[in-house]
């Protein structure tokens, strides 16, 4: 909605508006430098070279995975096969831009995407380690709490206590 108001403030017509992606056409007044710098102003950018619109449209098929994931269950695709239909290029090519750009693998960025999806399951406190498990896809909880532990260095348990320590309820506020 953002991105919609501001780009109308402006004076473009809106055709679309996804994330990471708008289709508008612009005022011949207006230059793309005008729109990237309003958009600036609201915490956003506009990306334009083509290598940077692949990776944003990447790291949207790997969030996106999560919920095909979820969906699908153990009838999922693999993250390599969904990311290559998804952006619509090979997965070899996507794989070495992404590394080049980010500093990153896909990999790795899809092991923080979920990691931050099982902390967000925790901290609302909304299922439980097997149901986390099974809802993202990992074989087991075995796997989940290892990744959860390498990765932020809590284990799971101990990161429940941290956040019920360190969340205050609303009605104490």
């Amino acid at each position: 909605m953002v991105v919609e108001n501001e780009l109308e403030v402006m004076g473009a017509k809106v055709q679309e508006v996804e994330l990471g992606y708008a289709q508008v056409t612009l005022p011949a007044k207006l230059t793309l430098e005008e729109v990237d710098a309003q958009l600036r102003r609201c915490g956003l950018e506009l990306i334009y070279e083509p290598e940077n619109v692949l990776i944003e449209q990447t790291k949207i098929a790997i969030l996106d995975y999560l919920n095909h994931v979820k969906a699908k269950g153990k009838n999922a695709k693999k993250l390599s096969e969904y990311i290559s239909l998804k952006v619509g290029k090979n997965y070899g090519y996507l794989s070495k831009m992404f590394s080049r750009h980010t500093n990153d693998t896909l990999e790795s960025y899809y092991i923080h995407l979920r990691v931050e999806k099982v902390k967000e399951f925790l901290d609302y406190d909304q299922l439980n380690a097997s149901e986390i498990a099974m809802t993202l896809g990992y074989s087991s909880v075995h796997y989940l709490s290892n990744q959860f532990k390498r990765v932020t260095g809590f284990s799971v348990s101990e990161y429940k206590r941290r956040v019920k320590i360190d969340r205050a309820s609303l009605d104490n506020l």
